[in-house]
C-alpha cells in the first residue's frame, strides 16, 4: 500500500479466500491443475469436432462450438491465477489485474448466457415451429446472434467496471474470494456501501430475466414434445434438447448459488466450495455433456481423431 498524507492507499489485493497450508498446496494445485487441462482441451476438442464436420455445420453446433470456445478464456481468467496463488506465498494482485480480471471473467460469462438463452430460443423454433425454422434461423442470422451475443456480453460491462475503476480503495484489502468479484472488491471501496445492494439487484434481474426466457422456452418445447405420437420421434427430440438444458441447469444453477443470496451470507468454506463451483466445476462438465449425450458429436469427435491419426502417418 501507498501512504498519502493520513490515508493509506490500496495498490493491490490480497486474496484470502484460499486455504491457509504449508506443505499441503500441491494437494490442491494438482487436481486443479488437470481440472484446467481437460476443460481447455475437452472445449477444444468440441470446437474443432464441429468445425471440421459438415453434417454439423448447423446453428445448433454451430452455437456450441462458440460456447466450447468462450469456456476456454471464460476459465483462463480466473484459473492460472488460482493455480499461481496456490504454490506462492504472496497471494495478491494490483487492481489493475483486479478490474481486468473480473471484467473479461464477467463479460465471458455474460457472453454465455446470452447465448445459452439463444441456443433454448434457437430449440424452441427448431421443435415448435419445424417447417419455418430453416428459413427463420439462417446461416447469416446464427451468425449475427453468436456475434451479437459476443458483443453485448463485453459492452454492458464497461460501465460498470469503469465506475468501480474511479473508487478509492484505502484499506483494508483483503478479498474474502479465490478470484476477483463485484461483491468482495466494492466491500474494500471507501465508499458508502449501499452501492452493493443496487449491483446485486442488476445482477439478480439480469439473472432472473435470462432464466424464465429459458425455462419458459423448455417448458413450451417439452410440451410439444410430448404431443409426438411416436416414441422414437419423441426420444430423438428429447436427446436434441438433453445436452442444452443439462448445460442450462449446470451454468445457471451455479450463478444462482454465487449472485442470488442478496444479504444472505456464508462460511467462508461455503463461499469458496461455490465459487469452483461457478468458475471451475460448471466448465468442467460441459465438454462431458456435449459429448456423451450427443451421438452426432461422438462421431465427430472420432472423425477429428482419425484425421489426426492419418496426418500423423502422412507426415513420418
Amino acid at each position: 500500500m501507498v501512504r498519502s498524507n493520513q490515508t493509506s492507499m490500496v495498490t493491490e489485493f490480497l486474496f484470502s479466500g484460499f486455504p491457509q497450508f504449508e506443505d499441503g498446496s500441491l494437494l490442491f494445485f494438482i487436481p486443479l491443475f488437470i481440472i484446467y487441462i481437460f476443460i481447455i482441451i475437452g472445449n477444444l476438442i468440441v470446437f474443432f469436432a464441429v468445425r471440421m464436420d459438415t453434417r454439423l455445420h448447423n446453428p445448433m453446433y454451430n452455437f456450441i462450438s462458440v460456447f466450447s470456445f468462450l469456456e476456454i478464456w471464460y476459465t483462463t481468467a480466473t484459473i492460472p491465477k488460482m493455480l499461481s496463488n496456490l504454490i506462492s506465498k504472496k497471494r495478491t494482485i494490483s487492481i489493475l489485474g483486479c478490474l481486468l480480471q473480473m471484467y473479461f471473467f464477467h463479460s465471458l460469462g455474460n457472453s454465455e448466457g446470452i447465448l445459452l438463452t439463444t441456443m433454448a430460443i434457437d430449440r424452441y423454433v427448431a421443435i415448435c415451429n419445424p417447417l419455418h425454422y430453416p428459413t427463420i434461423m439462417t446461416p447469416r442470422l446464427c451468425a449475427q446472434l453468436s456475434a451479437g451475443s459476443c458483443i453485448f456480453g463485453f459492452l454492458v460491462l464497461l460501465p460498470e467496471i469503469a465506475w468501480i475503476s474511479t473508487l478509492p480503495f484505502c484499506g483494508p484489502n483483503q478479498i474474502h474470494q479465490i478470484f476477483c468479484d463485484f461483491e468482495p472488491v466494492l466491500r474494500l471501496a471507501c465508499t458508502d456501501t449501499s452501492v452493493i445492494l443496487i449491483e446485486d439487484v442488476i445482477h439478480a434481474i439480469a439473472i432472473i430475466f435470462s432464466v424464465l426466457i429459458i425455462a419458459l422456452s423448455y417448458i413450451r418445447i417439452i410440451t410439444v414434445i410430448l404431443k409426438i405420437p411416436s416414441v422414437e420421434g419423441r426420444q430423438k427430440a428429447f436427446s436434441t434438447c438433453a445436452s442444452h438444458l443439462g448445460v442450462f441447469l449446470m451454468f445457471y444453477g451455479s450463478v444462482s448459488l454465487m449472485y442470488l443470496r442478496f444479504s444472505a451470507t456464508f462460511s467462508p468454506i461455503l463461499d469458496t466450495i461455490i465459487a469452483l463451483m461457478f468458475a471451475v466445476l460448471a466448465p468442467f462438465f460441459n465438454p462431458i455433456i456435449y459429448s456423451l449425450r450427443n451421438k452426432d458429436m461422438k462421431t465427430a469427435i472420432k472423425k477429428l481423431f482419425c484425421l489426426h491419426k492419418m496426418f500423423n502417418a502422412s507426415a513420418s
